[in-house]
């Protein structure tokens, strides 16, 4: 991958046949083993993610309510677990750190060269378009690489299209095993895989066709699998047929896996996650066919149902019902009359509202929004963010152990390689990992207000209560709690 270019020079590619076949072997299962997800994913994405290239739903999608709710609440995770140009995360000391302020001050500092590398990525717009993965399929992975020296971040990311990878769990119930299969031309494949050892057939293709948009393009399979604390990488250049063994085109090692793979929600025994979208298809599907009803019944009411007298004159094949028409008929004859509608559809329109009333309600869309007209009270406003937040506990959990968590690992890992942050590990003793999220800065907030209405009360008690107070150590907490920068706090009294 172009982040290990380093490594790829200390490890150069071994052409053992063994190696690419056992990779090919396991791709081929993990991708068989996903194949009874893809016609649930096809169908979400039909209806939530419409226009996708070679996707078979064009004209069959009537009603938008899916898709608008799809996106906003890609774009609420993004705004609430990873907002852009705002710090989303935080380093501390642990536990088991004694000269605390000086270890603060140089986290601290770790921790803005690493937001700094963020910012100046295309972390934001990668990470919107992995949410809307996790929002209609429930499971999303995001390719995080070393850029090339020079760029102005180290950073480089991509979502990567579900319908490239297969994935397992490990152990440890994560998607720890990750297999991507790309379509690359020849060209491309030799310019990613310097080191590779290829055919002299397959390097000419490569020569005749540098830039060409319509060569041959080849089957590549990387994979990242656990090798003990780290990860083993391989790519094999995978044979269309099995008439020829694949090739192996690189390998190395990771500290970190470089696909962050993370899900919605997990049903016991399933590896791949369940999304909002894949909760309500039931509801989606039935509201389309109910628009795509409403429609039929409004051409049919605009233009009618007509019947005619066979009278030798009158040719329906010749009709044109606009303005000023002059429709022949014979002398005696009914000609053109129109046939009544059997019945109104209107009821439609009841059931067609409580149907999208549903979908929005599952992509949790509107949940701020009032029952009744008139406008909300404060107190209502921190009720109904309070439900929002407890409905999104579990998913917001999963997410912070599954893609906050790694994202962090492995950019300081990228950064200590680069010599720009010292080595740290974030192990809870040494170093913890602060979350300064909105979402978890309303939870800050609700234990911040707990203490203060303890301070309150113990202040009311009399002198005696206020003298077992730490006015000083109750604010420290507070700054901490609140994420409050310590350059606004006085340090320390030194200690005699």
């Amino acid at each position: 991958m172009p982040e290990s270019t380093p490594l790829r020079s200390a490890h150069a590619p071994n052409p053992d046949a063994g190696l690419a076949a056992s990779v090919l072997a396991e791709a081929q299962a993990a991708f068989a083993r996903r194949r009874p997800w893809e016609d649930a994913w096809r169908d979400a994405y039909a209806h939530a993610l419409p226009g996708r290239p070679g996707a078979a739903d064009a004209g069959l999608l009537f009603d938008g309510t899916a898709a608008d709710a799809a996106e906003q609440l890609a774009a609420s995770l993004l705004a609430e677990l990873t907002p852009p140009w705002m710090r989303w995360f935080g380093l501390a000391p642990g536990r088991g750190v004694a000269d605390e302020a000086r270890e603060t001050a140089a986290l601290e500092q770790v921790a803005g060269t690493l937001q700094a590398h963020f910012d100046r990525s295309n972390f934001a717009v990668e990470m919107h378009q992995a949410f809307l993965d996790l929002v209609i399929a429930g499971t999303a992975c995001l390719s995080f690489e070393e850029a090339p020296a020079g760029e102005s971040s180290a950073f480089r990311f991509a979502a990567v299209p579900l319908s490239e990878l297969a994935l397992e769990e490990g152990p440890s119930r994560r998607l720890d095993r990750t297999y991507r299969e790309l379509r690359m031309p020849a060209a491309e494949i030799v310019a990613r895989f310097p080191r590779s050892v290829l055919p002299p057939a397959f390097m000419r293709e490569a020569a005749d066709n540098p830039g060409a948009i319509e060569a041959p393009r080849h089957r590549v399979i990387e994979a990242v699998r656990p090798d003990g604390l780290a990860f083993a990488y391989a790519a094999i250049l995978a044979p269309e047929a099995d008439i020829a063994p694949p090739t192996l085109l690189a390998q190395g090692r990771f500290g970190r896996s470089p696909f962050i793979t993370f899900r919605w929600l997990k049903a016991p025994g399933e590896s791949y996650g369940r999304s909002p979208v894949l909760k309500a298809l039931p509801d989606i599907r039935t509201a389309n066919k109910v628009v795509e009803l409403i429609l039929k019944n409004a051409s049919i009411a605009v233009t009618g149902i007509w019947q005619a007298d066979d009278d030798g004159v009158l040719n329906p094949a010749n009709i044109k019902l606009v303005p000023g028409a002059i429709i022949p008929k014979a002398v005696g004859s009914s000609g053109l009359t129109p046939l009544a509608a059997p019945g109104r559809f209107d009821v439609s329109q009841l059931v067609l509202d409580d149907l999208r009333g549903r979908i929005r309600r599952a992509l949790f869309a509107d949940r701020i929004a009032p029952n009744q007209p008139g406008r909300m009270t404060a107190t209502e406003v921190l009720e109904r963010s309070a439900e929002t937040a407890r409905l999104l506990g579990a998913a917001y959990g999963r997410l912070q152990a599954e893609l906050l968590t790694p994202l962090i690992e492995r950019g300081l890992a990228i950064l200590h390689r680069r010599g720009e942050v010292p080595p740290v590990m974030i192990d809870g003793r040494d170093v913890a990992l602060v979350y300064q999220s909105p979402i978890a800065r309303a939870q800050a907030r609700a234990e911040a207000q707990n203490a203060l209405v303890w301070l309150d009360a113990a202040g009311k008690l009399g002198d005696a209560a206020a003298a077992a107070i730490d006015a000083p150590g109750a604010a420290r907490w507070l700054a901490r709690s609140l994420s409050v920068p310590t350059a606004l706090l006085r340090p320390d009294p030194p200690t005699a």
